[in-house]
C-alpha cells in the first residue's frame, strides 16, 4: 500500500523544502500534496520546486478546509497529515509514522515531540490530541462532519471522533523533532494573537 502525504501551508517558503525532501526519500509515499492556504509568500513556489504536487488556495480557508482539500485531491487510501513548520524531520520519523497504519496495527498514529525543545515537547505532553502529524485510512476522515469549518480545531475533531468510534489510535514518540512556534513566526504580538486564534478555534471545534 502507498501513502498520500498532506502538508496544509501558509506563509511556509523557509521550511516546506526540506519536509518534502524527507518525506520523498520514504518508498511507502509517493504522493506528495501542498495546500497553500491563501499563502502570500513563496510557498507555492518552493513546494512546486521541490517536487511536490500543489494546490493554492486564493484566500485562506484555514487548515480544516486545507487538509480536506488535499485529502480530496490524494489519489491513496491512507494519508498522513505533515506541518509545514517542522525542523528536524527525518526518515525514521516518517517510516515511524506509517508503518502502524500500513500494517493494520491502527487506525490513525498521533506523532508526538520528544527530546526536541522543552516549550514544543512539553505542549504536546499537555495536549498531544492536538498534534499535526497523523496518519490515517482516508475513509476516516469522509464520516466527520464539518470538518472543512474547524480550523485549527481540525485535530481535536479527529481525536474526538475515532476515540468516539472505537478507533485504534496510537501515538508515536518522534524524537528531536520540533516546529517554529507562532511567535517566532510573526514576533510576539501578532504570535500570541495566532495563537489566541488558534485557541478558539480548538474550542469552537469542541462545542460543535
Amino acid at each position: 500500500m502507498k501513502v498520500s502525504c498532506i502538508i496544509p501551508a501558509y506563509n511556509e517558503e523557509k521550511t516546506i523544502a526540506s519536509i518534502i525532501d524527507t518525506v520523498k526519500r520514504v518508498n511507502e509515499v509517493n504522493e506528495i500534496i501542498v495546500v497553500s492556504d491563501g499563502s502570500t509568500d513563496a510557498t507555492a513556489i518552493v513546494a512546486k520546486q521541490a517536487g511536490a504536487k500543489v494546490i493554492e488556495l486564493q484566500e485562506n480557508m484555514g487548515k480544516g478546509a486545507a487538509v480536506k482539500i488535499g485529502i480530496e485531491n490524494a489519489k491513496n487510501d491512507i494519508v498522513m497529515l505533515l506541518d509545514a513548520d517542522l525542523i528536524g524531520l527525518n526518515e525514521q520519523h516518517v517510516l515511524d509514522l506509517l508503518l502502524p497504519v500500513l500494517n493494520d496495527e491502527a487506525d490513525m498514529t498521533v506523532g508526538i515531540f520528544v527530546n526536541g525543545r522543552l516549550t514544543t515537547d512539553l505542549a504536546q505532553k499537555i495536549a498531544p490530541f492536538l498534534s499535526g502529524q497523523r496518519v490515517l485510512k482516508k475513509h476516516i476522515f469522509y464520516n466527520i462532519d464539518n470538518i472543512e469549518f474547524t480550523k485549527y480545531g481540525i485535530e481535536v475533531a479527529l481525536t474526538r471522533y475515532l476515540r468516539k468510534n472505537n478507533f485504534r489510535v496510537k501515538n508515536v514518540e518522534l524524537p528531536d523533532l520540533t516546529h517554529i512556534m507562532k511567535e517566532e513566526k510573526l514576533g510576539f504580538k501578532e504570535g500570541f494573537k495566532a495563537r489566541m486564534k488558534m485557541y478558539r478555534d480548538i474550542i469552537k471545534t469542541l462545542k460543535m
